[in-house]
């Protein structure tokens, strides 16, 4: 009973004789009635926000391009104007360098905020976020080993290749390593990610002693997270993944939907719970690796924007999953904006600002929770 009651969502919950006339109006008075109008309502205000921020972020920076002439230089690349330039230089700084650094803070961000999503539901835990099976943790010790041997498999890519494929194996790692009779548990499946975390974290800290100083910067840099030096070519790379992962995700969604109800509950609505988890833990490693790989690991994304998103509109995952790549995206877009004009001549790395802004809110998550469920025990 008492999961049950959990599930209720607080604008419906009350007595069974509870009256329909003005008290009911009252409660929901200055929102939608339907959850799908709330939803709607959401996409619609995140869109136009993360429209005026890509405007805003590709405005910004030592070279000041008004928001005019940012519109003329697209229509300019569409070949619908041939008016010239009014900044010198504006196309070359905005085609080399912001337009790529938006579009790759645009996929990183969706893409931490759906593997989140996806993390909660497959844990039926708020707190969950893609780091649990160890795919940030992996990335980085693949990234610190193609770094310190000084490794230039296939050249400029290698970095970001060695990331991304240890991510992967990490995940099949952590996932093979819990399972068993044919079946995984969550909390077995939490306790071995712990422990490959902590085994990946003790590996990458002997790389940083082994390796020279410049390798120990460059890891460290690594990861804390930059858009620094995006370019088009990634961008090209992590589309289709992030792509990938997010339509994977958007498939399992009435699926992820059952899981509130339990893994039993789940099996008998006709819910095959085990392929359901393994092929939503596979599209949560693409997602996230293919985000690490080009910008190092950020911290809290996928925690804080799902449930922000849960939170305005509910549990149901195809709004849920929409919203979240929304506010991801937009949550990239402006922590980049700040972290290349906050400190003049300097570039802040995004995962020091997604922390302190993550820690206090993760601080606040777990008093809440703990509140509303009567303490852990």
């Amino acid at each position: 009973m008492a999961e049950s009651a959990s599930l209720v969502h607080p604008a419906t919950a009350g007595t069974p004789d509870a009256p329909h006339g003005a008290a009911r109006d009252a409660s929901i008075a200055g929102r939608p009635r339907s959850p799908r109008g709330r939803t709607a309502l959401l996409l619609a205000a995140l869109g136009v926000v993360l429209v005026a921020a890509v405007v805003a972020s590709a405005t910004a920076g030592q070279l000041a391009i008004p928001p005019r002439d940012v519109l003329a230089s697209f229509l300019r690349a569409l070949g619908l104007s041939d008016a010239p330039e009014s900044v010198p230089n504006a196309d070359a700084a905005l085609w080399t360098i912001r337009f790529p650094r938006i579009a790759l803070g645009l996929l990183v961000g969706a893409a931490l905020a759906v593997a989140g999503a996806v993390m909660q539901s497959v844990f039926s835990n708020p707190l969950a976020e893609p780091g649990v099976v160890g795919v940030s943790a992996g990335a980085a010790l693949g990234a610190a080993l193609a770094i310190v041997l000084g490794l230039t498999t296939v050249g400029d890519w290698t970095v970001a290749v060695f990331a991304f494929g240890a991510g992967i194996a990490t995940t099949a790692v952590v996932y093979l390593a819990s399972r068993a009779s044919g079946r995984t548990e969550v909390v077995t499946l939490v306790l071995t990610g712990i422990a490959v975390n902590a085994f990946a974290g003790g590996a990458l800290a002997l790389l940083m002693f082994l390796g020279d100083q410049g390798s120990r910067e460059e890891i460290v840099f690594w990861q804390l997270g930059s858009l620094n030096g995006a370019r088009w070519p990634e961008v090209g790379v992590a589309l289709p993944l992030v792509v990938a992962g997010g339509a994977v995700s958007f498939v399992l969604a009435r699926r992820l939907d059952l899981f509130s109800l339990g893994e039993r509950g789940a099996r008998h609505l006709g819910v095959d719970v085990e392929r359901t988890r393994v092929i939503a833990i596979v599209a949560v490693a693409v997602l996230t690796c293919a985000a690490v790989a080009f910008a190092g690991i950020i911290s809290f994304v996928g925690l804080i924007v799902p449930h922000l998103m849960r939170m305005v509109i509910g549990p149901a995952h195809r709004g849920l999953l929409a919203a979240s790549a929304l506010g991801g995206a937009l949550l990239l877009v402006v922590a980049d904006l700040v972290a290349r004009t906050a400190v003049p001549m300097a570039d802040l790395p995004i995962g020091v600002l997604t922390a302190l802004v993550g820690g206090p809110f993760f601080f606040w998550l777990l008093r809440r929770t703990r509140r509303r469920a009567g303490g852990w025990g």
